[in-house]
């Protein structure tokens, strides 16, 4: 029980992780950034091309790549996004072809195998009362607080952050206070993609680098923000907690095939009762007509 009670809070944490940036980039400027997927793998391959390709340190190779996939995103709303921002079907299409396309570019140049894979921030492993824990795995968790803490603090305390704040609660009256909406909105691109790129290179020293964890990825982060509420941060956490024990119990007592039932289950029940999710903006029936 110990046991499943850790590696549920384990596994939350790296829902969390992959879908604090989708839902950042959504809360702020209102884009569902389908190409999330494909940034995630961008995030973890540029990192193991600084490694290896130039031979820079681990720690030196995340803050390059993190920068890299934040300018490549708030690029690719700057040239693309910023003409067809408000039309929603236009950005899920564009931001899917795109994502499609650089994780397609990513197969045919050979990105798969044992070759491609991150190293750990630590070896070794932790006992915490009699079960044992790999350290990897314990600094998903710590960086997962980290970032939760970070973003509380950076839209309560930085002028950013209460820009983003502004435009995530109305876009018209913070244009007349003088905040520029599509810079700031170009921005959020930017730090979702940051973030995702962070989770990358967090989350897949535990496996290898490959093109189809782009369109897992992807499916998770819509799954956590459908069930949470895609705007916001308190609904990623718990939609996070909801998957992360959901596949922990579903696995350990009946069969691990069926945790993608429970999460399709877990999506149309909130879907029906609460359409913009648990902590989402509810539209009553009359708003939706």
């Amino acid at each position: 029980m110990l046991g499943m009670l850790l590696y549920g809070l384990i596994n939350s944490a790296v829902f969390m992780l992959m879908a604090i940036g989708f839902s950042l980039t959504f809360g702020i400027s209102g884009v569902a950034n389908f190409a999330y997927g494909a940034f995630y793998v961008t995030g973890a391959y540029v990192t193991w091309q600084l490694i290896n390709s130039l031979g820079l340190s681990f720690a030196i190779s995340i803050i390059i790549s993190a920068i890299i996939t934040g300018l490549f995103g708030a690029l690719l709303y700057r040239f693309v996004l910023f003409r067809i921002r408000g039309l929603l079907l236009s950005e899920i299409i564009a931001t899917f072809g795109i994502g499609m396309g650089m994780l397609e570019f990513y197969r045919s140049i050979g990105l798969s195998g044992h070759s491609y894979k991150l190293p750990t921030f630590m070896d070794g492993s932790l006992e915490v009362l009699g079960v044992y824990v790999d350290y990897q795995r314990v600094i998903i968790v710590g960086v997962a607080a980290t970032l939760v803490f970070f973003l509380w603090f950076f839209s309560h305390h930085t002028k950013m952050g209460l820009a983003f704040r502004g435009i995530a609660q109305n876009e018209h009256t913070s244009l007349a206070f003088g905040i520029e909406s599509e810079f700031t909105a170009m921005v959020s691109m930017g730090m979702g993609c940051c973030l995702a790129s962070l989770a990358a290179v967090v989350i897949i020293p535990l496996s290898l680098i490959q093109v189809e964890e782009g369109s897992n990825v992807l499916i998770l982060a819509l799954a956590v923000g459908i069930v949470g509420g895609m705007e916001s941060i308190a609904g990623v956490i718990l939609g996070s907690l909801i998957f992360g024990y959901a596949q922990i119990a579903v696995a350990t007592y009946f069969n691990p095939h069926y945790t993608v039932i429970v999460m399709l289950a877990a999506i149309l029940i909130v879907l029906v009762i609460k359409p913009s999710g648990l902590f989402g903006k509810f539209k009553e029936l009359e708003e939706r007509v």
